[in-house]
């Protein structure tokens, strides 16, 4: 089954770093950990775990609950478990996709700076002012 919320999420990291995922877990590995791009990537792998847990145990329920299986009394245990274990990923996946796509959408990625124009001078409006005429 394809993980299209953790998909999603790393092709807008991708997007605003301007990089490939492997190439930004590979500078966050390098770099300080306390990092915008540090805590992004963390969040995405905790979705993407979270994405295969529900996976697996979705396949694992589906096995337990095959119809041509008997359900047993140890089985019914089981079959809990993995619905137990299923609701606790979609609470996690869907609490990291909450905050990550709001961390998203509040960054922007800068324009290059444009080479080619001059630096202004600063403006006569950041001059400080001319002391006031004393009107006495």
């Amino acid at each position: 089954m394809p993980h299209t919320t953790s998909q999603t999420v790393a092709a807008r990291i991708e997007a605003l770093y301007g990089q490939p995922l492997a190439a930004l877990e590979a500078h966050a590995e390098a770099t300080a950990r306390d990092s915008m791009l540090a805590a992004l990537l963390g969040s995405h792998a905790d979705l993407t775990f979270a994405e295969r847990n529900i996976d697996f145990q979705l396949e694992r329920l589906r096995q337990l609950t095959d119809p041509d299986r008997e359900i047993g009394r140890f089985d019914a245990g089981h079959i809990l478990d993995c619905a137990r274990r299923i609701a606790d990923s979609v609470t996690v996946r869907d609490a990291h996709t909450k905050s990550v796509t709001a961390v998203l959408a509040s960054l922007r990625r800068l324009p290059a700076p444009d080479t080619k124009v001059p630096t202004a001078a600063p403006s006569a409006a950041l001059a400080p002012a001319a002391p006031a005429a004393r009107t006495r």
